[in-house]
């Protein structure tokens, strides 16, 4: 086997390793797919790299190596025996029925290994992902004159959830501050979890806060480093998508959470290796968090603030969108809020102002059919 080569960043931009790091992985990923797929969607990889964000490039290549490994084991379409060996010429014998079926096999299906069988359950809004990775390669190679014709017009169309038709799940101020009270008190948290709590809970707090406060997405917490702090000023950086920098300010609250972490909590620089030094959250074991122990953290804490079991906690994102419906209903600028959380498009920001999950609330509290409930207050 191939020993893993070491990778050394030599980074004269102003950005941090980590994050020169992270879209050096994208990359590698994109490029590890690209060398397993047919020859002949070469300038197919080109027109990806410069038309659309790396995490969507590797998520169309993602799609089309799914879609060649189908082709090779489901169907009759291929002599090929791997996805490297599929021709223009079996391509241009795909019609949009086939096209069709693909999709169609995608809403359900198992994969079977010596050991287990794993059965695949894919909700409409991902296979019209699947269909989009296809209509534009299929788009792609028409216009490049490597197809004939253009099959995409009758590919079946895919009912999504209009914006605004699917409810925004966000937490309630109640919720928030019982959530706040867990993290900062260690209630409602079982005897493991409490063990680890107190290990972690000026860091665990921290991480709320700024997902509470900012929107912040995932990856954009996930990658803050102690350098993307400048206390005497009163700001922090963040690397959002498209490769944008925007500099966010620090009010008491995150001010007190983060120094808070930082002077009580984190580990001196003797106990971290080099490549996490500059991380700003670690684990126990001093290294970066991951996105998946973040999702975890959250969930746990989320699930407590609304009182229900661990599996049905929230999100990352669900605090977004509390951040979002919280900074609407205290009267913000809609345009303010669309700043701050970074939408492209200011529709996005108008569906958490429509969002109106407490007058529903407050509408059937004051219509209650019986009489002696109706009565008390």
């Amino acid at each position: 086997m191939a020993e893993t080569k070491k990778i050394i960043i030599h980074n004269k931009s102003d950005k941090p390793d980590n994050i020169i790091l992270k879209e050096h992985e994208i990359l590698r990923k994109c490029e590890e797919i690209e060398e397993v797929l047919p020859t002949f969607m070469k300038s197919f990889f080109v027109y990806l790299k410069g038309n659309v964000l790396p995490l969507t490039r590797l998520a169309y290549l993602g799609d089309i190596q799914f879609f060649c490994n189908y082709l090779i084991r489901e169907t009759d379409q291929t002599n090929a025996s791997s996805t490297k060996e599929i021709t223009v010429n079996d391509f241009e014998q795909i019609k949009a029925s086939d096209i069709n079926l693909f999709i169609d096999y995608c809403r359900s299906y198992k994969v079977e290994t010596d050991r287990t069988i794993t059965v695949y359950e894919n909700e409409n809004r991902s296979l019209a992902r699947k269909k989009s990775s296809l209509s534009v390669l299929f788009k792609h190679l028409y216009r490049a004159e490597l197809v004939t014709g253009n099959i995409t017009d009758a590919f079946n169309p895919i009912r999504v959830p209009k914006p605004g038709e699917r409810e925004i799940k966000a937490l309630q101020d109640d919720e928030v501050m019982r959530m706040l009270d867990a993290v900062s008190t260690g209630s409602h948290l079982t005897k493991k979890e409490r063990e680890f709590w107190e290990k972690t809970k000026y860091r665990d707090k921290a991480i709320l806060i700024l997902f509470l406060t900012y929107g912040l997405r995932l990856t954009e917490l996930q990658q803050l480093n102690l350098s993307s702090f400048h206390f005497n000023r009163g700001e922090f950086k963040i690397y959002r998508k498209r490769a944008k920098e925007s500099i966010m300010p620090l009010n008491k609250t995150v001010h007190k959470s983060v120094t808070d972490y930082i002077d009580l909590e984190r580990p001196g620089d003797d106990l971290i290796d080099g490549e996490n030094k500059d991380a700003l959250f670690l684990s126990l074991q001093n290294k970066r968090l991951t996105q998946r122990q973040i999702r975890e953290l959250v969930k746990k804490y989320t699930s407590i603030g609304l009182g229900t079991s661990r599996d049905a906690g929230y999100s990352p994102h669900k605090l977004r969108a509390t951040a979002a419906t919280s900074l609407i209903g205290r009267g913000n600028s809609i345009y303010d809020v669309q700043a701050l959380l970074d939408h492209e498009n200011v529709t996005t920001t108008q569906l958490y102002a429509a969002h109106q999950l407490n007058v529903k609330r407050d509408l059937i509290k004051s219509f209650e059919w019986d009489d002696d409930l109706n009565n008390k207050k």
